[in-house]
């Protein structure tokens, strides 16, 4: 018979735990204080919204909002502060970052957990390779927090005070591949029978029914991604459109995006885009994504139709979603993110 783990909040378990939370605390105080020192403004969110977000693959929190003659309307847990803080945005703010709990249910492995801490932050008028010369710098200031020399997870290692390498998806697909993505890559549609032939050849196993994305997400998880951010970071930058969400095409080749990930021992630590302020487009994209959804999963999630309303009027900007939790357990040195969690939520 199996002995009962004990609870987190046991003397004994959370005084192994405590150096990881003291050291999310510093963690958390660096980050406050490098957005303070370049004049953004900490924003909150509401954490109940119309839509999660509208990803194909993105499984939220539903909930009711009962109004006080008794009517009640669908809400549900954000997935991320995105949609609001670009209301921020449409409202005039030009700087602005948030610490925002978000929820995604379906997700708790050694690096997922249904609720957790998403830092994002947004600059008006600017490019997103300005996003990427703060994540360098984020990556030392957590670094110099936790006084770590290096980061260590899953037996890799990275340096957070060297520049981070920048290298395009199709780069890499041809590095760690053999691919020749963007053979397979187009402004409108994909060719999936290209990209399907090109991974079988390089030994990948693909299904028959798989899709264009579902060989692209096998390419990345399986022959990419365990090689990024080794020795220093990673800026995997050009995303093919499809794979592009909420960011707009990179000027002089509409196949990819203004989209990049940070990568750090093979960990994905944050995703950037140059936003996308095109709202039909948006819409068209929306609906897209929820009718794959509905076919896949049987649901779609409703459109937020204020924050289209919004983004019709938000400037050119560019924003970044980062995990602040996963930075904590690089720069800390723990195993998984309950580590560097205060309270865990109950399994």
């Amino acid at each position: 018979m199996s002995v009962p783990a004990s609870p987190w909040w046991s003397p004994a378990i959370y005084a192994d735990r405590r150096p990881f939370l003291i050291a999310r605390q510093r963690v958390t105080g660096a980050v406050r204080a490098f957005f303070a020192e370049r004049g953004f403004i900490e924003v909150e969110t509401p954490i109940l919204q119309v839509s999660p977000g509208n990803e194909t693959h993105l499984k939220a929190f539903a909930t009711e909002l009962e109004a006080a003659d008794g009517t009640r309307a669908p809400r549900y847990l954000h997935t991320s502060p995105e949609f609001t803080a670009k209301k921020l945005l449409a409202a005039g703010e030009e700087r602005l970052f948030t610490l925002a709990r978000v929820f995604r249910n379906g997700e708790r492995t050694a690096l997922h957990h249904p609720e957790f801490t998403m830092l994002e932050w947004y600059r008006a008028g600017e490019t997103y390779d300005v996003l990427m010369e703060d994540c360098a710098e984020l990556l030392r200031a957590a670094a110099e927090a936790t006084g770590a020399a290096a980061f260590h997870y899953g037996g890799m290692s990275c340096d957070p005070y060297l520049p981070p390498e920048r290298l395009t998806v199709a780069d890499a697909f041809t590095r760690y591949a053999g691919i020749d993505l963007l053979a397979s890559v187009g402004a409108q549609a994909n060719a999936r029978d290209e990209l399907w032939q090109a991974a079988r050849s390089a030994g990948i196993r693909v299904a028959a029914d798989d899709t264009w994305a579902d060989v692209f997400t096998r390419v990345m998880v399986e022959k990419v991604e365990p090689h990024l951010g080794q020795g220093r970071a990673t800026i995997l930058c050009e995303y093919p459109i499809s794979e592009a969400a909420l960011a707009r095409p990179k000027p002089g080749d509409a196949r990819v995006a203004e989209r990049f990930e940070l990568y750090a021992c093979g960990v994905e630590l944050a995703n950037a885009f140059g936003e996308l302020t095109d709202a039909d487009e948006q819409r068209r994209r929306f609906v897209g994504w929820m009718d794959e959804k509905e076919r896949l999963y049987g649901e779609r999630y409703p459109i937020d139709e204020d924050f289209l309303a919004a983004l019709a009027v938000m400037p050119e900007a560019s924003g970044i979603a980062l995990g602040l939790d996963r930075l904590v357990v690089l720069a800390a040195g723990a195993r998984r993110i309950e580590d560097v969690l205060w309270a865990p939520v109950a399994p």
